[in-house]
């Protein structure tokens, strides 16, 4: 008898089918008892599980995820150390910052408190004639300033900080210096045997300024020392009071 197929692909059976039909011949050896020497070859045709692929296809899978994982951990990690460098860098500009400006107001304040030091005059002196007393040794009949006690070539100090503004001959007044101080009152200092500063020249406090003496109209030597609003002769203010404001006993 002759068999005839259809005409068309002949497509190879389905893996279930081998299966079903492997189960099947199994099954039948099985009752003829030769199954040791028929059911080997059978199976072993079929391929194995390396043979198919499926191994090295999941090794290659789990192989590219965990190289994902592994680069969003990296990219995670470098996030946050970059964070951490940034919150770094922050607080390190925030602590210059601070450092700058606590030195900035530490400098405004050693600039105030040496600006704002005063000291008397005469070094361990008194005040011999007082502001305003009256008399006739004054031509505008009372005192301008107060005279502390000196002898003759002891150092005059400048009271504080400030510029010299006149510095020589000053008429009744003998060898004086004129200072204007930070504060822009004018402070004289007169009746000088000496002068140690010029014209312009910037004085600190305890400064000296000359040696005293009994120049121009005086009676003896002594220093006359006045406080000022202007340079000039007749707007005298008390020189005590204005000492005193400034820390000066006297």
């Amino acid at each position: 008898m002759a068999f005839s197929c259809a005409t068309g692909k002949h497509r190879r059976p389905g893996r279930l089918q081998r299966t079903t039909a492997r189960a099947a011949g199994v099954a039948a050896l099985t009752t003829t008892g030769v199954l040791a020497t028929v059911a080997s070859p059978a199976l072993a045709a079929e391929p194995t599980v390396e043979q198919t692929g499926l191994i090295p296809v999941l090794t290659v899978n789990d192989s590219v995820a965990q190289q994902v994982d592994d680069q969003a951990a990296a990219q995670k990690q470098a996030a946050a150390e970059k964070a951490a460098a940034e919150a770094a860098r922050e607080r390190a500009v925030k602590k210059a910052k601070l450092e700058r400006e606590a030195r900035a107001r530490a400098a405004r304040e050693a600039e105030r408190k040496r600006l704002n030091t005063f000291v008397t005059p005469i070094a361990h002196s008194y005040v011999s004639t007082g502001y305003r007393t009256g008399g006739s040794l004054w031509s505008s009949g009372t005192h301008t300033g107060i005279d502390f006690h000196a002898a003759s070539g002891t150092t005059v100090h400048a009271v504080g900080h400030g510029t010299v503004v006149a510095a020589g001959w000053g008429g009744a007044y003998g060898n004086q210096v004129v200072i204007r101080m930070s504060d822009g009152v004018y402070t004289q200092y007169g009746h000088l045997s000496s002068l140690a500063v010029s014209v312009g020249q910037t004085v600190v406090p305890g400064q000296q300024l000359g040696l005293s003496g009994a120049t121009g109209n005086a009676t003896g030597p002594h220093l006359h020392f006045e406080a000022r609003t202007t340079a000039e002769y007749g707007s005298d203010i008390d020189p005590i009071a204005y000492l005193r404001k400034h820390g000066v006993n006297v």
